[in-house]
């Protein structure tokens, strides 16, 4: 056990190494440097990168990181496909960059994927399907999919998990959650994108995509939700076949949502198609409140019936009923042009930070979001550019430190793909108008006397709670003031980064005096010929020149890597 762990700590450590070169590579080595992760960089890649370390925000960097993850392999790309739905967290330009990434990888062989369903399964082959297509459909970072015949005869795809992706992808989670804790603790502006967060976010995400029986029942509720719909399919899945690894679910045929040539060709009415879409989404998040979360083109089909299919469920979205209520909230106000209101909203939600004025946010971000909402409404429903407009906001949600939750962003990532499928399909495609009847709805319900009642009832209970446990309260309270036992906690907001940049000036200063001290200390011995000598020169004396020589260039590396002359 301890040689497989000193075995695992060890490959841990050389991966670490890697992704510490990869980032190097590609111009990071400030963020690399300041993250304590120096000891990871070679000494000639640190001659090489010696001078050329920009910083995040110059030109070409999005492209850099971009490139740098699709190197790193499957748990980057993976990342990089999450931050593409987060640009309140790493900016648009990062954002945009990473939805380039692609998740295509080289498949495994098919041999391996026998295997791995003979050993899932524990049966033979031979025993639970007819025929088995070794050359898969697809291949994704997590998995690829082959087609099968089952023994009665259905026609189905096998997904199957790549050998070992499980403890890979973990081990890059704990490598990429110590380089958050790094980067948050000693990389100044770090902390704003909350990269902890991030990661634990990410981790959440790709661990539910790796739980295949997780998926199975994401699949099976959407069967439920839209059970009768005679538009829209959802595949059925083969319980008898499934395991945290291996899924068989039924074979869709049909075209991919964007082949327009092949859409016309069948005779499908693209308006039709379009309309469906969005009305199976906005069922999804308004009605339901449980939606697919990942609905690019390659996961929507066309079948020879006209029903619209939707595949891979690993991503999913559930709408509370708190999302809810603030969607309609945000509505009303948006349509009344109530600033205040939306402001209220997202104060009441939790996406303003504490350190945030409430008063600097009403003033400024009120005017800011007026010139932003305030040209919409000359505008017909057609003409809006809700890409450009959302991208806007983002971008002003992010200059006042506001943090979007996640689902939010998880309905806004499926809301742009569905508006541009929909403009694709149909141009004149209104959008707005197909949210229309569903927004009403919503509406209807957060108003209802029903609703009212029940949260007039709920604020009355809690009322009456606390009202009951108040006199403990006061009683605990004066019993602390009686014996002086008031405790006050005080957080310093930037002071870290205070007595960061102090500890390392201090060292500074301290090493240029060890410096100065041996440079005093051998031109003494050199002057008093301080035994041993060669030539008439003390080699103590030149040792010690020497060894200064190289600490002082040392010490002048990095206050130049640093920034800061």
């Amino acid at each position: 056990m301890n040689l497989f762990r000193f075995h695992r700590r060890y490959q841990t450590a050389r991966r670490l190494q890697q992704i510490v070169n990869v980032f190097l590579k590609y111009g990071f080595g400030r963020v690399v440097d300041e993250g304590r992760l120096g000891r990871y960089i070679p000494f000639l890649s640190r001659l090489r990168a010696f001078g050329q370390w920009p910083s995040l925000r110059a030109p070409g960097m999005p492209q850099n990181l971009r490139r740098a993850f699709e190197e790193l392999g499957p748990t980057f790309i993976k990342l990089a496909q999450i931050l593409s739905a987060r640009p309140d967290i790493v900016g648009p330009e990062y954002a945009d960059e990473f939805k380039k990434l692609q998740d295509e990888v080289p498949p495994f062989p098919g041999a391996e994927a026998r295997r791995v369903i003979e050993q899932e399964l524990r049966m033979p082959m031979e025993k639970m399907f007819l025929s088995f297509n070794e050359t898969p459909i697809a291949a994704a970072s997590i998995a690829q999919v082959h087609t099968a015949v089952l023994m009665d005869g259905s026609r189905v795809v096998i997904k199957v998990q790549r050998p070992e992706i499980n403890q890979t992808i973990e081990d890059d989670i704990q490598i990429l959650s110590t380089i958050a804790r790094l980067m948050e603790r000693h990389v100044a502006g770090t902390r704003f994108f909350n990269p902890v967060a991030v990661v634990d976010e990410f981790a959440r995400n790709v661990r539910k995509e790796m739980n295949f029986v997780q998926e199975a029942r994401n699949c099976k509720r959407f069967r439920r939700n839209f059970e009768g719909d005679p538009d829209i399919h959802f595949p059925e899945i083969h319980e008898a076949f499934l395991t945290g690894k291996v899924l068989v679910m039924e074979r869709i045929d049909g075209v991919r949502i964007d082949d327009l040539e092949k859409i016309e060709e069948a005779g499908s009415d693209r308006k039709r198609l379009a309309k469906l879409g969005v009305d199976a989404y906005f069922k999804m998040i308004f009605t339901d409140g449980f939606f697919h979360a990942d609905p690019h083109p390659g996961n929507i089909f066309v079948m020879p019936s006209g029903q619209l299919a939707f595949l891979d469920f690993g991503m999913v979205g559930v709408v509370t009923s708190e999302v809810k209520d603030a969607l309609a909230s945000t509505l009303v106000a948006l349509i009344n042009k109530d600033y205040d209101r939306l402001i209220d909203n997202y104060i009441t939600l939790g996406y303003v930070q504490e350190d945030v004025d409430p008063d600097f946010l009403r003033r400024d971000f009120k005017a800011r979001l007026a010139d932003l909402l305030e040209p919409m409404y000359g505008l017909t429903l057609q003409e809006i550019n809700l890409p450009e407009y959302l991208s806007t906001f983002f971008t002003l949600a992010m200059r006042f430190n506001m943090r979007i939750p996640g689902e939010l962003m998880l309905i806004n990532k499926a809301m742009l793909i569905l508006e541009h499928i929909g403009r694709k399909l149909d141009p004149s495609f209104d959008f707005f108008a197909a949210a229309e009847p569903y927004a009403t709805k919503l509406l209807r319900q957060k108003y209802s006397p029903g609703r009212v009642a029940g949260k007039i009832r709920t604020e009355a209970l809690e009322a009456g709670e606390l009202a009951f446990f108040l006199p403990r309260y006061f009683q605990q309270i004066i019993r602390k003031v009686v014996k002086n036992d008031i405790h006050m906690k005080l957080h310093h907001l930037g002071l870290e980064n205070l007595i960061k940049d102090m500890d390392r000036s201090t060292n500074r200063v301290a090493f240029a005096m060890v410096v100065s001290a041996m440079i005093i200390s051998g031109s003494i011995m050199h002057a008093m010929r301080v035994p041993p000598t060669i030539f008439g020169f003390s080699v103590l004396g030149f040792l010690s020149f020497f060894f200064a020589g190289i600490f002082g260039i040392w010490l002048i590396i990095s206050i130049i890597r640093s920034g800061r002359l």
